[in-house]
């Protein structure tokens, strides 16, 4: 492939980039112009960050490797920080130094001594509305993701799959099985001894179903050691998704086997997968009762203690949640990406982030005939889906060499799914309307029956122990050079561990944070 790329663009230039398909991040010198270019795909799969001074230019695809060839200390952005604390990630572009970037999905860059750096972007999605009929779109999704997976299972070395019993990688492994031959086939999935978060019953449902050679792993216990590796020698900034230490072990279960994995990685964006969207359509109508019952209501909830469970398994869970969506709404407008806090509670816990963080500014945004919850879908792909999946299982898998591939990020995948209206996606009765009745003859009844639960950690029993009292001690630590308010931080800690609330997604937030800053040697 390298050697493909090489022709291309010799021949082609950077019009040949718009050509490719799969993923790819990549630097080419041109020894007789004396300029490099750099690229990066569609949708972020792979990174690319890079640095220029004084006639100097530098790009790596991880930020350790960077700064080793920077040779000299970074200083942190602190708009980055308070992107962080909102969203748990850097937005499009940044990272957390000061003049040090992450090239955007489907851009290009060029840059010389003599004329500096020119940006541009190669690809758009095209959003124009599917022409045919809901069959004729089911017809064309197995078409595309039929050539999809075909394109994906080439390879020199063995691909197997990550299956964990979802939607998603359940259709990527059924048809990825009945491509590569299912008794060759292997899928590799990871559990919890938490019964709420354990997923694999599912994936040995499907496995079986389809008749494949399946692996597991647990993730009973994680020591803080794994953590900093990943955070600090994979990821070089801070990065909130929890996700990234199981995803880390189910990467080093199937390294075992194989050196390629195909994921289901996209599928919750492109075709309204998330929860979050049925809880913005309910919002929406839930604005409409009285001021007086809402208050009642919420106070009512807030008297309920909130249980450590998986939302999927407790509706009580599920309230909360709500709730918590509603206090957030404000700062969610406009919608970018899901947030951690409202602006009050923000405010109190990072008083010197409160006016800081970088726009993010979507054309769809503005645009009324855009449906509220297709704008949601269409920030979540353009923005979550880069900075957080994609970031997470990149950076997981390469630490145990395995290469992810992900069939629903095809770029005829991604244009077809886009230009379909919502409805086609959207329903009460089935999350990914489409994705079920296109291809619910490859798997079991009960997958498609099931509850949607991600690949969630159980944080809030773990920060009621040990992660808990290592957090505190941190809390206690903090010199003045951290941007965070010590008794809103405690506060949050102490009625987590009260059980009043569950608070362990924000509560890790603020750890992954005081770990980097405590072991990060760029600053």
């Amino acid at each position: 492939d390298t050697e493909v790329l090489l022709a291309g663009l010799v021949l082609y230039g950077e019009a040949f980039i718009p050509r490719m398909e799969g993923m790819w991040a990549f630097a080419l010198w041109d020894n007789l112009q004396k300029s490099v270019l750099i690229s990066r795909d569609r949708t972020g799969k792979k990174p690319i960050f890079y640095t220029t001074e004084q006639g100097r230019f530098a790009c790596a695809s991880e930020l350790p490797a960077l700064n080793a060839i920077w040779g000299q200390r970074w200083e942190e952005d602190l708009n980055t920080t308070a992107d962080y604390f909102r969203y748990g990630y850097p937005l499009p572009g940044y990272t957390f130094f000061k003049n040090v970037y992450e090239l955007k999905p489907a851009s290009s860059l060029k840059w010389s001594k003599s004329g500096g750096i020119s940006e541009s972007v190669y690809w758009q999605p095209i959003i124009e509305p599917f022409a045919g009929t809901y069959i004729q779109a089911q017809e064309r999704l197995r078409e595309v993701m039929d050539q999809s997976i075909e394109r994906r299972l080439v390879s020199d070395v063995e691909v197997g799959s990550f299956l964990s019993g979802g939607i998603d990688s359940s259709i990527v492994s059924a048809l990825a099985s009945e491509k590569h031959g299912a008794s060759q086939f292997k899928t590799f999935t990871i559990g919890f001894n938490e019964s709420t978060y354990d997923e694999r019953k599912f994936a040995r449902l499907v496995a079986s179903h389809i008749g494949v050679e399946h692996y597991e792993g647990v993730l009973d216990d994680w020591s803080p050691d794994t953590l900093k590796n990943l955070l600090l020698e994979r990821v070089g900034q801070p990065f909130q998704d929890s996700s990234l230490l199981p995803t880390a072990e189910v990467s080093r279960v199937a390294s075992e086997h194989v050196k390629v994995a195909l994921s289901g990685d996209g599928a919750d964006e492109l075709f309204c997968g998330y929860q979050r969207y049925k809880a913005r359509a309910i919002l929406n109508t839930y604005q409409w009762v009285p001021a007086a019952a809402r208050k009642s209501i919420r106070q009512w909830v807030g008297m309920l203690p909130e249980p450590d469970a998986h939302h999927s398994r407790s509706i009580l869970k599920k309230m909360h949640l709500f709730m918590d969506v509603m206090d957030r709404r404000d700062a969610e407008e406009p919608y970018t990406a899901p947030v951690f806090f409202s602006n009050t509670v923000f405010f109190d816990i990072f008083p010197d982030l409160a006016a800081l963080g970088h726009k993010y500014q979507a054309p769809w945004c503005s645009d009324l005939s855009v449906p509220d919850i297709k704008k949601m879908m269409l920030s979540d792909t353009f923005v979550y889906l880069p900075q957080d999946i994609h970031t997470k299982v990149d950076r997981a898998s390469m630490a145990y060499s395995l290469e992810t591939r992900a069939p629903f990020m095809d770029t005829q995948v991604v244009e077809l799914a886009l230009s379909l209206p919502l409805k086609y996606s959207f329903s009460w009765r089935q999350n990914k309307r489409i994705l079920a009745d296109t291809f619910g003859d490859l798997l079991p009844k009960d997958v498609w029956a099931r509850r949607k639960q991600g690949f969630a950690v159980p944080l809030a029993g773990w920060f009621r122990g040990d992660l808990g009292n290592a957090l505190e001690k941190m809390i206690l630590n903090m010199d003045s050079t951290i941007p965070i308010e010590r008794l809103g931080a405690m506060n949050l800690l102490v009625r987590h561990r009260s059980n009043d609330k569950d608070y362990g997604y924000r509560l890790w937030l603020l750890y992954v944070y005081l770990v980097w800053k405590e072991e990060c040697g760029y600053l």
